[in-house]
């Protein structure tokens, strides 16, 4: 069958539409990719901070983690409606959206690494005069940077999946080349575009586990570092 009969056919595998719409699959695919990638690190901007508050105490743990798991709950279309007035219908809409559900994983993570780190190594710090802020910076997060990369990585693959909902606003990347695919039936854009987002998860959790490989190395050895390897 020629590519061209595969597109009146209908057909779910059709290489003629992906030469065909090769740029249309590209633009979709960049437009995904960075709001992923930006919904990601803002969440990371914020989850740190959330993390930090929540290690104060018990009551403050229970807080965050209740309200970033009850932000997770909400539904993407209330939660897209809520955010509407302030940031109407474009892509800091659906950035936004996807940011709040991150927090979830990203908070969780952040705090358990934080927890992870030894008593002794913070000791050890404070007493070759270590401040709160250096102890933090030079200490305590690169100690919990394998947590938290493993929450980054579940974050991200998480919102490669929620980014194609933004499709509901019209910003949803490849999400909005599925959802009229879905209405119309159209085989070859529906799957094409679903595989790709499937290889974009899988690309992004590749890069991320050698990311956290690179900047953990010590775990690849079964260990974590000395308080010496890290200067305390």
């Amino acid at each position: 069958m020629s590519g061209q009969n595969c597109l009146v056919a209908n057909d779910w595998i059709c290489w003629d539409y992906v030469t065909s719409r090769s740029q249309e699959l590209t633009d979709a695919t960049v437009e995904h990719v960075w709001i992923t990638g930006a919904s990601v690190l803002i969440g990371l901007v914020v989850a740190v901070p959330l993390a930090l508050l929540a290690r104060r105490g018990r009551r403050w743990s229970a807080s965050v983690l209740t309200f970033t798991t009850l932000l997770y709950t909400v539904p993407s279309l209330a939660m897209f409606s809520l955010l509407l007035p302030v940031f109407g219908l474009s892509a800091a809409l659906v950035v936004t959206g996807l940011v709040l559900y991150s927090l979830t994983i990203l908070v969780r993570n952040a705090l358990a690494g934080l927890e992870a780190v030894p008593e002794e190594v913070r000791e050890a710090a404070r007493g070759m005069g270590y401040g709160p802020g250096r102890l933090l910076w030079q200490v305590e997060l690169p100690l919990a940077l394998p947590a938290l990369l493993a929450g980054v990585r579940i974050a991200t693959v998480s919102t490669i999946a929620l980014t194609t909902v933004g499709s509901i606003v019209g910003k949803g990347g490849l999400g909005n080349l599925i959802a009229p695919a879905v209405n119309s039936s159209f085989k070859a854009q529906v799957l094409t575009a679903s595989v790709l987002c499937v290889l974009l998860a899988l690309v992004a959790d590749l890069l991320l586990l050698g990311l956290q490989r690179l900047l953990t190395p010590w775990t690849r050895a079964g260990g974590r570092p000395s308080g010496r390897a890290k200067g305390v």
